[in-house]
C-alpha cells in the first residue's frame, strides 16, 4: 500500500472519529449509534498502519490489489450500517402507524361523545 494511501487513511479515521465525538458531545448523536462508526475508523485505522497484514491478507483472498480489499471492508461497513439504518425505519414506521391508529380512536371517541352531547 502506498505511503499517500496510508496517510489518507489515517487522516479519514481521525476525522471520522473526531467529527464522532463532537457530535455526542452536542448531543446530535446517540452514543449507541456512534459505537459502530467509532469501530469503522478503529478498523480503518488499523489498516492503515498495519498495511503489511492488509496486503498478506488481501494477496491469501486473490485481490489484485491491498487497496480493493480495503475497498472491500469499508463497503461492507456500509452495507452494516444501512441494514442496521433500515432495521431502525423500519421499527419507527410501526410505531409511526401505531400512533396513527390511536389517535384515529381518539378523534373517533370524541366524535362519538360530542354526537351524544347534542
Amino acid at each position: 500500500m502506498s505511503i499517500t494511501l496510508r496517510v489518507f487513511l489515517i487522516l479519514c479515521s481521525m476525522i471520522s472519529f473526531i467529527l464522532c465525538i463532537r457530535k455526542v458531545k452536542q448531543s446530535k448523536l446517540k452514543v449507541t449509534n456512534s459505537i459502530i462508526w467509532i469501530i469503522g475508523s478503529f478498523i480503518l485505522l488499523l489498516t492503515s498502519i498495519f498495511s503489511e497484514a492488509v496486503e498478506w491478507l488481501s494477496q491469501k483472498l486473490g485481490f489484485i490489489a491491498p487497496v480493493n480489499f480495503v475497498f472491500l471492508i469499508l463497503i461492507g461497513f456500509l452495507l452494516i450500517q444501512v441494514f442496521i439504518d433500515n432495521m431502525r425505519i423500519s421499527t419507527l414506521s410501526e410505531k409511526i402507524k401505531d400512533l396513527n391508529h390511536a389517535i384515529a380512536l381518539k378523534e373517533y371517541e370524541n366524535e362519538q361523545k360530542n354526537k351524544a352531547k347534542e
